[in-house]
């Protein structure tokens, strides 16, 4: 696992471009950057550049040749620079057109145009005493905000974000994941279209912004996580497969061929991945990468890339002397992904857990189109209960699909997780996310469906879960804006494809072209903005003051934080709709009928805790009555 005492800082070796990447750069050199590329199979490789002063003038320009350094690597010195130059630069194969470095760092002129050098050392640090989240504990149990960038404010920049932070502070926020800030075509995008995984997108401000976004962060106390994309390139932009063997048609993906991982050239396709992610760790201090949708990173070596990456940034915290983690987005339901490489499994610290969400969602929407039917239950999946008997599976076992039939893959699918042994925090839990919003046809929200009680309901489960939760943005408020699929392709046929694509898929499930919002239109991610006035009107407010309760209970109370899966107990009764999730002496309670209802207690209610309607919660003996579709948290004493 990806922590400073689990790993070996020897398992794997640099590669020769490692270090010595324009933006891997630990100083300037006096004579100033050394720029290196992996491109195998060509003749010759040279450099457009272009140094200009602080003020954007340019002063210099020309052209340099490469020099072969072996194993398909070329070098070139750059001239000296002063401490404000910029320089720009693109590489020429073969005499080719001008292409952007496949590592690069900051696209200022777009994806198709040159590169800039940057400089990650010549930041100003403060945050020399940051240990990592919650104290140097890492993330496990920490509770995580997903946020886009350029709709988590009007101006959609890093150095907004920045100035919400007291926000996310005084909701009980640990970490603040960032969806891909990667270079991508266009003025914006909902984050997964992106072709520079090493860069930060010029129009959130760069790389520099990064870096103060992530100081900012340490400074009141908040972890970082960067969601970032390894299985696939967007449509546009995309130039790695000129420079080598950097995909390949034996693994296909749901974007195309996949990338090359185990086939010829792959070690340093594999080098591409593993050191950028070493790159932000140590150039962004960042505390954690969410590596999305590993399900698609197709490898058949000896030691899957993934592991290989878990041991690398192991021994990478071990020298930093701080928790280094990394998430995985996983279809695939198999507990191996967040079991330590030396037991054979990927070693990632924690896994998305889209089975707890789904089962969440059904129980609270009675929505059963797609992969929703096998969550309400009464299927080969779930042969004995309805929806409530799958959410109580999940909340004991991480998992529905645990070897048992899917009907929406048509097989059966993934593997029990052993609940003595296996830590309940390694599976991050939640009500919403990017996906589960975004992916619908109008990116409506939970919050558009059902009353706000109802969302509470959902929200006190997931949060007092044994799991690690995770908050999407302006769901602590119920926020009104949807959040849709957007992006923003200068090409006008590839745009007219996004959207006619968009509308064909949703056109199959019933739904009428005109009422599926146009991706290429600017008001859909207009649309998708934050309304930062909500939070503190009526009840957008609140909801607010409920969420912030609920996350300072999770953390008051010791019992809510233990991720023993062996020790949570629920109770359940489809047929008249309430369910008691037990945690040692702590119950979270819920009557999803329509009516007022007394539920059950095994134990003798001593204290109410947290409630949506403490007003109308009232201890009975051996039971809480409450209000139709609420919850409440308690304290219980023996029976």
């Amino acid at each position: 696992m990806s922590t400073p005492e689990s790993t070996d800082a020897s398992a794997h070796t640099a590669s020769p471009s490692a270090q010595t990447g324009p933006q891997a750069e630990s100083s300037q050199p006096p004579n100033g950057p050394e720029l290196t590329l992996w491109a195998p199979d060509r003749s010759y490789v040279r450099v457009d550049w272009s140094r200009a002063g602080g003020d954007g003038v340019e002063t210099t320009q020309g052209v340099g040749d490469m020099q072969p350094k072996g194993d398909g690597w070329w070098r070139w010195q750059a001239p000296d620079l002063a401490a404000d130059d910029r320089l720009d630069y693109a590489f020429r194969l073969d005499g080719g057109p001008a292409l952007p470095d496949p590592r690069s760092a900051w696209q200022p002129h777009g994806v198709d145009g040159r590169s800039r050098w940057f400089d990650a050392a010549a930041y100003s640090w403060h945050d020399a005493t940051w240990a990592g989240p919650q104290q140097g504990e890492g993330v496990l149990g920490a509770v995580f905000y997903e946020l886009h960038v350029g709709t988590f404010t009007p101006e959609g920049t890093l150095d907004a974000a920045q100035r919400r932070l007291g926000h996310l502070v005084e909701l009980g926020v640990d970490v603040v994941e960032l969806m891909p800030v990667a270079s991508f075509a266009g003025r914006w995008n909902w984050g997964y279209d992106g072709v520079g995984p090493w860069s930060v997108h010029d129009a959130y401000e760069g790389p520099a912004a990064l870096q103060r976004f992530v100081d900012a962060c340490h400074q009141v106390g908040l972890g970082v996580c960067l969601d970032v994309v390894y299985n696939h390139l967007g449509p546009a932009g995309n130039y790695l497969p000129t420079f080598g063997p950097y995909f390949s048609d034996r693994h296909p993906t749901p974007w195309g061929p996949g990338l090359n991982l185990d086939g010829d050239g792959s070690f340093h396709v594999r080098r591409w991945i593993v050191d950028s992610a070493l790159r932000w760790f140590a150039d962004f201090h960042l505390d954690a990468l969410r590596l999305d949708a590993v399900h698609e990173l197709h490898d058949d070596s000896d030691q899957h890339v993934l592991a290989q990456l878990s041991d690398e940034v192991g021994a990478l915290a071990a020298r930093l002397g701080r928790p280094l983690a990394l998430v995985a987005e996983s279809d695939l339901n198999q507990p191996r992904m967040v079991a330590p490489t030396a037991d054979g499994g990927r070693g990632m610290d924690a896994q998305w857990d889209d089975d707890v969400h789904h089962a969440l969602h059904v129980t609270l929407t009675g929505e059963t189109q797609g992969y929703y039917r096998d969550f309400a239950g009464d299927s080969r999946a779930m042969p004995d209960g309805g929806p409530l008997a799958v959410l109580a599976k999940v909340l004991t076992g991480a998992f529905l699909h645990d070897g048992s039939w899917s009907s929406f893959r048509g097989s059966d699918w993934g593997a029990p997780v052993d609940r003595e042994h296996t830590d309940g925090r390694r599976f991050l839990a939640y009500l919403q996310n990017h996906d589960q919003v975004g992916n619908r046809a109008v990116g409506d929200r939970i919050s558009a469906t059902i009353p706000l009680s109802r969302q509470a309901v959902g929200a006190t489960l997931y949060l007092t879960s044994a799991f690690t939760p995770m908050v999407f943005m302006g769901e602590e408020w119920g926020a009104s804006t949807p959040f849709q699929f957007f992006t923003d392709f200068e090409d006008p046929e590839l745009g007219k494809a996004v959207t006619e694509g968009r509308r064909s898929e949703f056109a199959d499930h019933g739904w009428d072209a005109a009422d599926v919002p146009d991706p290429q239109d600017e008001q859909t991610m207009r649309r998708s903005q934050l309304d930062w006035a909500e939070p503190h009107e009526g009840e957008h407010a609140r909801l607010l003051t409920y969420y912030r309760d609920l996350i300072a209970l999770r953390r008051k109370e010791f019992e809510l934080g233990d991720g023993r899966l062996d020790l949570v107990d629920v109770q359940f009764d489809d047929k008249d709709g309430w369910l008691v999730m037990r945690r040692g002496s702590v119950a979270t309670v819920v009557n999803l009928t329509h009516s007022r209802w007394t539920v059950p207690l095994d134990g003798t209610p001593r204290e109410v805790l947290l409630a949506w309607d403490p007003e109308q919660t009232k201890i009975r003996p051996n039971g809480l009555h409450l209000p139709p579709g609420t919850a409440a948290v308690v304290r219980l004493g023996s029976t």
